[in-house]
C-alpha cells in the first residue's frame, strides 16, 4: 500500500489506505471532503471536482472561476492533483491565482520574456517538493549535488534536521511505481529547530501556509532555481538506499559539474 512509503504522508488522510494497482478515490468522496475544509480555487469559488469537458473554458481558468477541477474518473495521475488540493489547499490555490494572472498578461509575458515563471509554476504543480530544512549547510549540500555526503554520510542529521514534503501530483503518480532518476523540483522553507517538534497536521498546515505565501507574492521563479531532488535518495523512501554504493549511481544522482557541462553544450 502507498501509505507504506514515507514520501505520500501528506496525502495519509485522503487515500492512504488505497493499496497499489486498486481504484482512485471516487470524485463523491474527493468532493465531500473538499467541502468539508471549505476549500476554493485562487479566485474563491467553491472547489468540486468534475468530470471534463463542457466549459469551454481553460483548465485553469475553469478552476479559478468556477471552482471546477477537471478530474477522469478512475485516473489516478487525477486523483493525486485532488489530493494535493486537499493536503494542499492553499498552496495550490495561490498556484491557481498565478497562473490566472499570467492569463490576462499573456501577450505580456511573450513580449517581456517572462515566460519561464508559467513555465516554474506547472513544473512545481506537477513536480515540486518542499525541503523543510533547519541546517541550513544540509541544503547548500543538496544544491550542491553531493547526495552521498548528505543521504548517505549525514543521513541521521538529514533525518532529524530536514524533512520533505512531495507536492508534485504527477510526482505521486510516478512513485506508485518508480523508475530510475525519479526526479522531484524542490524550494527550501527554512525554519528553527523548534519547527520539528510540531505534530505532522500542523507542519503540514504550516508548510501549506508558508509557501501559499511565498507564490502569492513577489516570489516569481525560474525552471533554475527549483533544486533537483532525486526522491528514492531520500531516507527510508526504498530499500535499497540502505547502502553507501546506491549513491555512486550517476544515472539517479547526477554531479552538479554534470549537468553544468551539459547546459553548457547546448
Amino acid at each position: 500500500m502507498f501509505s507504506r512509503l514515507a514520501l505520500y504522508a501528506p496525502l495519509a488522510a485522503y487515500g492512504g489506505g488505497v493499496a497499489e494497482g486498486g481504484e482512485p478515490p471516487d470524485g463523491e468522496t474527493l468532493n465531500a471532503q473538499a467541502a468539508a475544509a471549505g476549500i476554493v480555487s485562487g479566485g474563491g469559488a467553491a472547489l468540486r471536482f468534475v468530470v471534463p469537458g463542457g466549459s469551454g473554458m481553460s483548465y485553469e481558468e475553469r478552476i479559478y472561476w468556477l471552482g471546477e477541477v477537471e478530474t477522469r474518473p478512475g485516473v489516478w495521475h487525477d486523483a493525486f492533483n485532488a489530493m494535493v488540493w486537499l493536503a494542499f489547499p492553499r498552496t495550490k490555490a495561490a498556484l491557481n491565482g498565478r497562473h490566472h494572472q499570467a492569463h490576462l498578461g499573456r501577450d505580456r509575458w511573450r513580449q517581456t520574456g517572462c515566460g519561464p515563471l508559467r513555465d516554474s509554476l506547472t513544473q512545481f504543480d506537477e513536480c515540486g517538493a518542499i525541503v523543510v530544512c533547519s541546517r541550513l549547510d544540509l541544503w547548500r549540500a543538496l544544491c550542491g549535488h553531493r547526495w552521498q555526503e548528505l543521504f548517505w554520510q549525514r543521513r541521521a542529521e538529514v533525518l532529524e534536521h530536514l524533512r520533505l514534503f512531495v507536492f508534485g501530483h504527477a510526482s505521486y503518480d510516478m512513485l506508485r511505481r518508480p523508475h530510475l532518476g525519479l526526479c522531484a523540483k524542490s524550494l527550501l522553507l527554512h525554519v528553527d529547530p523548534d519547527w520539528h517538534r510540531l505534530s505532522e497536521a500542523e507542519q503540514l498546515a504550516d508548510v501549506d501556509a508558508r509557501v501559499a505565501q511565498r507564490f502569492a507574492g513577489a516570489f516569481s521563479p525560474r525552471p533554475r532555481d527549483l533544486q533537483p531532488l532525486p526522491l528514492l535518495g531520500w531516507p527510508g523512501a526504498t530499500a535499497a538506499n540502505e547502502c553507501a554504493e546506491y549513491y555512486l549511481d550517476q544515472r539517479q544522482f547526477r554531479p552538479l559539474r554534470l549537468l553544468q557541462s551539459t547546459a553548457e553544450a547546448r
